[in-house]
């Protein structure tokens, strides 16, 4: 037989059939292990070929929805805006049905949140609740995302619609 042709010269054919010796070799070579195994009275799962999974679990198995998205929240560090939604998505949860009844969500900018109120009586109330209502909101979405509350009451309508209009305060009514 001829002297072998280095890796680097062969071509087509010749290095396909290399290719496929390599490959034979190395089966041969664990099926040897596995036999001499055997022989020797050692279990073969030791020497199961690569690629075969088993009964246990392994990474290649299927996962969970909700475990493939927090592993991606957490690798693009969504954790924050995620946080954020979650107390105007879920406001009932974060503050209890009660205080959720007479209130909403407005906005929240560095972790500052406005909440409306639906009469002044009430915000009064969420203002004297103020530190309860934080305590609540860090326990369901974490701390430090909601660092201090502006309550206000609801907004009065506006008087200043119209082409023509007398300029004043509207009416003496207040609203509330």
């Amino acid at each position: 037989m001829a002297d072998p042709v280095p890796p680097a010269e062969q071509h087509g054919p010749e290095l396909a059939r290399a290719a496929l010796d390599a490959a034979l070799k190395k089966r041969a070579a664990r099926h040897q292990a596995a036999a001499e195994a055997r022989a020797k009275g050692d279990s073969p799962a030791r020497y199961r070929p690569r690629g075969y999974s088993g009964p246990g679990p392994d990474p290649r198995d299927p996962a969970k929805l909700g475990d493939v998205l927090s592993r991606l929240m957490k690798a693009r560090g969504w954790q924050r805006p995620t946080a954020e939604a979650t107390v105007f998505g879920e406001w009932e949860k974060c503050v209890g049905p009660d205080i959720a009844a007479h209130s909403r969500p407005v906005k929240l900018e560095n972790g500052e949140l406005t909440v409306e109120a639906e009469s002044t009586a009430w915000a009064t109330q969420l203002r004297l609740l103020a530190r309860t209502i934080l305590t609540r909101i860090a326990g369901t979405v974490g701390n430090n995302v909601v660092t201090k509350l502006h309550i206000h009451g609801p907004a009065a309508p506006s008087w200043t619609h119209g082409r023509k209009r007398v300029r004043g305060t509207g009416p003496g009514d207040t609203y509330g």
